[in-house]
């Protein structure tokens, strides 16, 4: 099977056929940095990490571009709010934006430009349009003429005339047409401003991220994304202004993630249902989040609930279960074992479906199960048998392909021995049980089963495993572990 990508131009999945092969260029729109980011945030750059980690993992040359916002309405309006320079909250949310995305443990793009860094550039392409027929210059401030571009709304299915009709009641008079968007803006008091051919002003939004895409990507490059929202008007407007710029087609694929949704609504500020990064990560593991977001097809809305996150955790743990385990068991040999033939087909037959996350992930779930069953079998195995020796072969294999494919979907990424060390303590956290008060509990059971007191020892195991507290009696003593069911 073949790579294929729903393709938001075409409204169906083509098969992936890059320019260049093997090289790929992806430009994804990044944050406009005014304030911290959000968990929508945090979707979309874990979609487009998986996709970036895939192309890789499929022997494509990616040149991921993912940009800075760094000069917009919203900015200036924020730093009005802070009595601070625009220039400076752009600085202060996109240092926050780094630690984020590093919380998250996504790879960094091989790019990162800055709106503010490419002012020269939008404005050759501004120049170009004017020149094509396909711009106008009023009053300082230069706009593209929707009518002038006739595949306006090809992208977004939106029909110009529906679009002019419901613009009017916001027309802005002094244009063309209601529907005409700014390449760009004359200077405001107190605002950034740059010097143009039209005079001092900023870069309209839409022409940032087209002149961006062009100067690192070339005139036409393979895969455009962002959220859903961006679709219109946004992406549209990209489209209008690079190929009234160069003639052709800017983009060949067209990729939008979901929305996250909280009890259906969308997330917003406005309607108190806003979850930063920052507080999700204080609360939820960083894999967990991750886990639960790719659980779900990317193009498809998914509701956010704590609880989620929570079965995300424990499902997560189940798995670095399974890995500890592989790490204890491996006596060297693991290094040359490699994953199943059949878990490495179906797991790329699940990708290569318009990187379907959500079966990739039933997949390895599928995976431990088959895993943990061979790691039951063999506790009653003798450690010398053939049986024992074949069962521990396969159990680190599908242990190594876990890992393997995990870590194209960004996970699996922590120490095993460290993350079941963390959901220990995080258990007692939850139970409000101190090491020291589970230490006792345990000796209390050891000194009743040498009184052969085993009705008050059974309690005691019964009352720790109500709780999600495994104990196992080994020769070299009691040990206890963490039910993840």
């Amino acid at each position: 099977m073949t790579l294929r990508i729903y393709n938001t131009l075409t409204r169906q999945k083509e098969e992936f056929k890059p320019l260049d092969p093997p090289k790929v260029g992806m430009y994804v729109c990044g944050v406009t940095v005014y304030d911290l980011c959000h968990i929508g945030h945090a979707r979309a750059a874990i979609v487009f990490d998986i996709i970036y980690r895939y192309l890789k993992f499929s022997g494509y040359d990616v040149t991921y571009i993912r940009n800075v916002t760094d000069i917009d309405d919203k900015i200036i309006g924020r730093a009005n709010e802070l009595g601070q320079k625009a220039s400076d909250v752009a600085r202060r949310y996109t240092t926050e934006l780094h630690k984020d995305m590093s919380a998250l443990g996504l790879m960094k793009p091989d790019m990162e430009p800055k709106a503010t860094e490419h002012i020269s550039e939008m404005i050759g392409m501004v120049e170009t349009l004017i020149a094509n027929g396909k711009a106008y210059e009023l009053d300082g401030s230069v706009y593209f003429s929707v009518k002038d571009f006739p595949e306006y709304g090809k992208l977004s299915g939106k029909n110009l005339d529906d679009l002019q009709a419901g613009a009017r009641v916001e027309v802005d008079e002094s244009k063309r047409n209601p529907m005409d968007f700014a390449l760009w803006k004359a200077a405001k008091p107190e605002e950034p401003k740059w010097v143009s051919p039209w005079g001092e002003g900023r870069p309209g939004w839409h022409i940032e991220c087209s002149a961006m895409g062009r100067r690192y990507l070339g005139v036409s490059f393979d895969i455009h994304g962002g959220g859903k929202d961006l679709v219109f008007p946004h992406h549209e407007n990209e489209i209008a202004q690079s190929q009234g710029t160069s003639g052709v087609a800017p983009v060949n694929y067209w990729i939008h993630n979901g929305f996250v949704t909280i009890r259906e609504e969308k997330m917003s500020k406005s309607l108190g249902n806003f979850f930063t990064i920052r507080d999700l990560l204080k609360i939820h593991n960083a894999e967990a989040v991750k886990l639960f977001l790719i659980s779900s097809h990317y193009r498809s809305p998914i509701d956010f609930a704590d609880q989620y996150l929570v079965d995300a955790y424990r499902n997560l743990a189940r798995f670095y279960d399974a890995l500890k385990f592989a790490e204890e068991l491996d006596t060297g040999e693991g290094a040359s074992l490699q994953p199943e033939e059949n878990v490495r087909k179906k797991f790329t037959e699940e990708m290569d479906d318009d990187f379907n996350t959500a079966t990739a992930v039933a997949l390895l779930t599928g995976e431990l199960r088959r895993i943990n069953q061979l790691r039951a079998g063999m506790a009653r195995m003798k450690k010398r048998s053939d049986d024992y020796k074949k069962a521990k072969e396969l159990f680190l294999k599908g242990a190594r392909g876990i890992k393997e494919f995990g870590a194209v979907l960004g996970l699996f990424g922590q120490s095993p021995a460290e993350f079941i060390e963390s959901a220990r303590r995080k258990k007692l956290e939850e139970l409000e049980l101190s090491p020291e008060e589970l230490d006792s509990m345990i000796e209390a059971r050891l000194k009743a089963r040498e009184k052969k007191d085993f009705i008050t020892a059974d309690r005691i195991r019964d009352e720790l495993g109500d709780k999600g507290i495994s104990l196992h009696d080994t020769e070299a003593g009691v040990t206890w572990s963490v039910r993840f069911d």
